[in-house]
């Protein structure tokens, strides 16, 4: 087979010729400067009084004479500094030998200029580095470039689908992506296409971006990596440039998978309104990233994968069909989905015999994976902590307590007065939750301080995983919210600071039951929410929307939602009272062991109202801090 020489770049070329040109200079210099004698002054006036010189060359500063016969080493030319002729008259008389020297400044000049042209340069470049963000290329050449990370066959992801737990959902859905990605023509041979683009949605932690390296994993094909936040930079018009060099790689790589981690950040939704500065510049990169995913073909092996976890802010022209195809969620998992994501995890750790971790999953309804991840971690550093040589059950309690409830703070001074009211809060939320009905179970109640400002915590364990609450179920559960603030009144006479979080967190339950869930008599069957429903449980700080409401309506909605309280803290109190005696044995057992766990609350109680209930509702977070 003939070999193919590759045609040198033009800059190899160019740089030959110059240095070539250069050698011929510098040689042609040196042969002409030993054809020629430097003398003194004197000396060379003592060759023109004895008449060897045959014409004599003056230039600026500069005598050169040409000598009628070559001396010894066959030198035609002398050349000698000019000196003033009136100096030279009178230094002649002396019949010494003189010659005029000219002081060099070509250092001093240089540093004049070439030191702040330097300085300048440097300052730039550094600006341009910083503002540009380069992705290979130096100064403003590489400001362009996708910053995107390229993992191939020789440098994979590392990750399959046998690395991801709990999301057996989606990654059936995301195993036509591998299967089209392996074998093109077969998938389609009917005439179908893969979709372009997949979207993953979930809430944060939940295994979106671990499960978009599966596919690159299980697929063996080149995956481009990038969060949304890269594309934006300093200059106008570089995001949608990196949008365009993007693509670009991926079909050089084809076949290839791109992935946008965070697409909110690049993909919020357009304003109506005339915007400039940076929000246009996110604009016009999303109009070239809605242009691209119109114009590639999936037929060539290149498929577009992106995470968020805020769909509802996504702008609509980037969710229609023919651009993100398919949506897929990545929910929080259930049961056996934790079960799963524990065992995946718990393989590098070392476990006892005897532990079950379908127990572990059992008291963490609610977590994601990144926080089961977590869980198992801070397991293994608890029993290494107290030199244990596995990792146990109660080395996972202590874990995930320290996840819902923050790191005990027992550095942090109560007096014991405070210990006291600690105590009759947190029991109060304790026994109003094993007295009702359809509350979650109580695991443990504790008064040492955790976190930034919790004094204490009670921590409700649910048993299963629910997806719909009755009304009875949401009144049992803001009687147990307002069951601290009820004990702190009965037995001090006024409540205290310490309710702050609890009366938040029942406000806004009520709030939910009269606006969302249409839960209140007088107000009836309506929603005044707002038309506009969030695909994802927003955060608790996130202010909740409200329909447009006449002064009338709103009255209403007040009320309701004051009537509620009201009957929750009156239940709650109720409750209270008629196990005053229980309330003040655990207030002084839990001052004096700071901690009681299920079996010791029950205790507590008569017998006839000792029986927890069998009906637990969701959720996993302590009912009080």
């Amino acid at each position: 087979m003939a070999l193919k020489l590759r045609r040198p770049p033009g800059w190899l070329v160019t740089g030959i010729v110059l240095s070539l040109w250069l050698a011929w200079l510098s040689h042609a210099s040196w042969q002409a400067s030993q054809d020629i004698e430097v003398l003194p002054y004197s000396a060379f006036e003592e060759r023109l009084r004895d008449g060897q010189v045959a014409q004599v060359t003056v230039s600026d500063g500069r005598m050169l004479g040409e000598l009628k016969v070559a001396d010894a080493q066959g030198r035609r030319h002398i050349m000698a500094e000019t000196v003033d002729p009136a100096l030279a008259e009178r230094l002649s008389r002396f019949g010494v030998s003189f010659q005029q020297v000219h002081e060099s400044t070509l250092l001093r000049d240089l540093l004049s200029w070439v030191v702040p042209v330097l300085l300048l340069m440097g300052f730039w470049t550094l600006v341009t580095r910083r503002a540009g963000g380069l992705g290979g290329g130096a100064g403003l050449l590489g400001v362009g470039h996708s910053k995107a990370r390229l993992y191939n066959m020789e440098r994979n992801t590392g990750v399959r689908f046998a690395d991801v737990a709990g999301v057996d959902e989606a990654k059936a859905e995301l195993q036509e992506l591998v299967e089209f990605l392996k074998d093109p023509v077969r998938h389609g041979r009917l005439g179908a296409r893969v979709p372009k683009g997949v979207l993953l949605v979930g809430p944060t932690g939940t295994g979106k971006t671990l499960l978009a390296r599966a596919v690159a994993g299980e697929a063996g094909v080149a995956f481009l990596s990038i969060s949304g936040s890269e594309f934006i930079e300093l200059f106008v018009g570089v995001g949608a440039a990196r949008v365009r060099d993007l693509f670009e790689q991926a079909r050089a790589n084809a076949p290839a998978i791109i992935f946008i981690d965070e697409l909110d950040a690049l993909g919020k939704a357009r304003s109506a309104l005339p915007v400039a500065g940076g929000r246009e510049e996110r604009e016009q990169t999303l109009n070239q990233l809605l242009v691209e995913l119109d114009g590639f073909d999936p037929s060539v092996g290149v498929v577009l994968l992106a995470a968020t976890n805020r769909p509802e802010i996504l702008d609509p022209a980037l969710l229609r069909s023919g651009r993100f195809d398919r949506q897929v969620l990545v929910d929080r998992p259930d049961r056996p989905g934790r079960l799963a994501i524990l065992r995946v995890h718990a393989r590098k750790i070392r476990l006892a015999p005897d532990i079950d971790l379908d127990q572990v999953a059992a008291i963490t309804v609610g977590l994601a994976g990144a926080d089961l991840a977590n869980v198992v971690n801070e397991a293994a550093l608890t029993a290494t902590r107290r030199g244990a040589e596995a990792v146990g059950l109660a080395d996972f309690t202590v874990a995930i307590e320290r996840l819902v409830a923050g790191i005990e703070k027992k550095s942090r001074l109560v007096t014991a007065r405070e210990r006291e009211w600690v105590a009759t809060h947190e029991l109060g939320h304790a026994l109003v939750a094993l007295l009702l009905p359809s509350t979650d179970r109580v695991h443990k109640v504790s008064i040492v301080p955790r976190g930034m400002a919790a004094l204490g915590y009670t921590l409700q364990r649910p048993s299963d995983d629910r997806h719909l609450m009755r009304r009875s179920e949401l009144m049992d559960r803001l009687a147990v919210l307002l069951g601290g603030r009820a004990a702190e009144i009965m037995v001090y006479g006024e409540p205290s600071t310490g309710a702050a979080d609890d009366l938040a967190k029942a406000t806004d339950l009520a709030r939910d039951m009269v606006l969302r869930f249409g839960m209140d008599d007088k107000l009836g069957p309506v929603s005044l929410a707002g038309a506009h429903a969030l695909l994802l449980p927003v955060p608790e700080s996130f202010p909740p929307g409200q329909a447009a409401a006449g002064a009338r309506t709103a009255q209403q909605i007040d009320e309701a939602v004051h009537r509620l309280l009201q009957d929750a803290q009156a239940r709650a109190t109720a409750l209270l009272s008629q196990h005053r005696a229980a309330l003040a044995r655990g207030v002084k057992t839990l001052v004096a062991q700071e901690a009681l766990d299920e079996a010791q609350l029950l205790a507590l109680l008569e017998p006839q109202a000792a029986a927890p209930s069998s009906s637990p509702a969701t959720g996993d977070k302590p009912a009080a801090g």
